[in-house]
């Protein structure tokens, strides 16, 4: 009688147990579900904008903007040589490398916008800087231009390229003024013809683009460009209705709507001089600009 009124007990705890579980489970059930649901967001910087590096001082700070792709060896020459070149003017600046790393065609115009919204909160002008022109000439001044866009590079003293309207290479413009002409278009992948798009730009918007004066050196002597066609080849296809929309003046696109992705952000050092890298994706819209991926030529057949 002792042992079954025992063994009845014994029944009767475990099953006063596994009702508790079972009450404890639905209320923390019930809990959970009244939380709040986040959508995880993806690490698209590994630090915030906000850490972008500044410069305490009471002078116009200029950024670097360097649209890049798998140009690490004029890399190499090109930070050593724009620290000295600027310190030597006393200019308070830091260098950004706009990396694209995505499947699609490079995007300079594009590059250049993302680098100036990261940047713009921090510094009052930029440079839209190639990597592989590096100037030598010391009256080249890199001071803010407050009457307007300052084209360092000018036909007159660029190794390559000699027509009037030419404002590729380095330009140097205030962030109230890139602002005003809505940067630059989003629609050129592939090489070229950015700069005169947005050379209309800064003419519609009534701005005076300036050059060097009083410069004695030429085309030979006044930069050095770095760039070797038979190794890097310019991407100049065309495909799709490409030549018919870049040769017209872009309405629609702009700063405003650069569609892309920050996917890190890097504070590295080249001969222990500082740089930041931001690492991009830039987002194709096949529907507007289907030559952000130009086929690939057929492969001529084997005999």
């Amino acid at each position: 009688m002792y042992i079954s009124i025992s063994l009845m007990g014994y029944r009767i705890t475990n099953s006063r147990c596994l009702v508790l579980c079972v009450i404890l489970t639905f209320v923390m059930g019930c809990y959970l579900a009244s939380l709040p649901i986040e959508e995880e967001k993806p690490a698209l910087l590994k630090q915030s904008v906000a850490e972008i590096p500044t410069i305490n001082t009471n002078k116009k700070r200029l950024a670097i903007i360097v649209p890049f792709r798998d140009r690490f060896e004029e890399l190499l020459e090109f930070v050593p040589h724009m620290t000295a070149f600027l310190k030597r003017q006393e200019i308070p600046f830091h260098i950004f490398v706009v990396q694209q790393k995505d499947s699609n065609r490079f995007n300079r115009a594009s590059l250049i916008n993302v680098g100036f919204l990261q940047t713009r909160n921090n510094f009052e002008y930029m440079a839209m800087h190639d990597v592989d022109l590096l100037p030598l000439n010391d009256n080249l001044k890199y001071e803010y231009p407050e009457a307007g866009p300052y084209h360092i590079s000018s036909p007159d003293t660029h190794p390559r390229y000699y027509y009037k309207t030419f404002i590729g290479g380095i330009l140097l413009i205030k962030r109230e003024h890139y602002e005003l002409v809505n940067g630059m278009s989003n629609n050129y992948w592939g090489w070229g013809l950015e700069d005169d798009e947005f050379y209309v730009r800064l003419k519609d918007a009534g701005l005076t683009v300036t050059r060097p004066s009083n410069i004695t050196t030429g085309r030979e002597n006044t930069f050095r460009h770095m760039h070797d066609k038979t190794y890097r080849k310019r991407d100049m296809r065309k495909c799709y209705n490409q030549r018919e929309v870049t040769r017209r003046r872009d309405r629609r696109t702009g700063l405003h709507d650069v569609a892309h992705r920050v996917l890190s952000l890097h504070t590295l050092t080249i001969d222990g001089l500082p740089l930041t890298v931001l690492n991009v994706e830039l987002i194709c819209d096949r529907n507007a600009t289907p030559w952000c991926q130009c086929p690939e030529p057929p492969k001529p057949k084997k005999t």
